[in-house]
């Protein structure tokens, strides 16, 4: 039991965003376990409201082209973001403290360790780009979620997603959950051939972690429990 425990431990523990991986495949079969188990997850009255496209070789790199193209375009024309609205809104309308503090203190902690100043929008732009390679990653996700239901789906959501980036852990894997897809719904849903009664979630990058990579030593820290629990006798 004290290995087992451990080893939860360590799968939590050393989950992070990696943002550089090796092109070395994942095989199906592994994908298929991943998925397996990451469907344990908890729903409300065993909805499962989850559905998961896999992204692998020529529709994966397909999708990258499409995306890196309109996300070069909005670069060259900010009035064409108008075109790529989220589906729902991820982040809130106005940011307030704590939050906005983490958010910053993430920010630049990231872009400090790659060199990238405060103004220098060429390479902000160059990195945020990296998120619609997928990191280089050989397998990119893409999940959705029937808009018939609810936002406690959502809920459901967020726990099949951790289920899947903790047991990719115990196989020696590591992901990369990305909402910056989210704006670029209209592009991704046709290409999946999800249907117009789907929702666009978020993606995930899912590979082998190029440990060499400087941005991959990047990890970002955590509060403690004293900072949001509040015990009550």
């Amino acid at each position: 039991m004290t290995e087992t425990l451990n080893a939860v431990d360590a799968a939590i523990d050393s989950r992070m965003s990696t943002r550089a991986f090796l092109p070395t495949p994942v095989a199906r079969e592994t994908l298929e376990h991943l998925l397996t188990l990451a469907s344990r997850a908890p729903s409300g009255t065993n909805t499962q409201p989850w559905k998961v496209y896999v992204l692998q070789g020529a529709s994966r790199d397909a999708l990258v082209g499409k995306v890196c193209s309109a996300h070069d375009a909005i670069r060259a024309n900010p009035d064409l973001a108008a075109q790529y609205p989220e589906e729902y809104p991820y982040y809130p309308e106005k940011w307030v403290s704590p939050y906005i503090d983490r958010r910053r203190e993430n920010g630049w902690g990231l872009y400090g360790l790659l060199g990238i100043g405060k103004g220098d929008k060429d390479k902000m732009h160059a990195q945020h780009h990296r998120n619609f390679t997928f990191f280089d990653a050989p397998v990119g996700l893409m999940f959705t979620l029937d808009r018939v239901m609810g936002r406690g789906s959502l809920v459901d959501y967020g726990m099949f997603l951790q289920n899947l980036m903790v047991a990719a852990r115990g196989h020696g894997l590591h992901t990369c959950p990305q909402a910056a897809w989210n704006g670029f719904s209209s592009i991704i849903l046709p290409h999946v051939g999800a249907g117009p009664d789907e929702m666009l979630v978020c993606g995930m990058a899912l590979g082998y972690a190029d440990d060499s990579a400087l941005v991959n030593t990047f990890r970002t820290p955590r509060v403690s429990p004293r900072e949001f629990t509040t015990w009550l006798d």
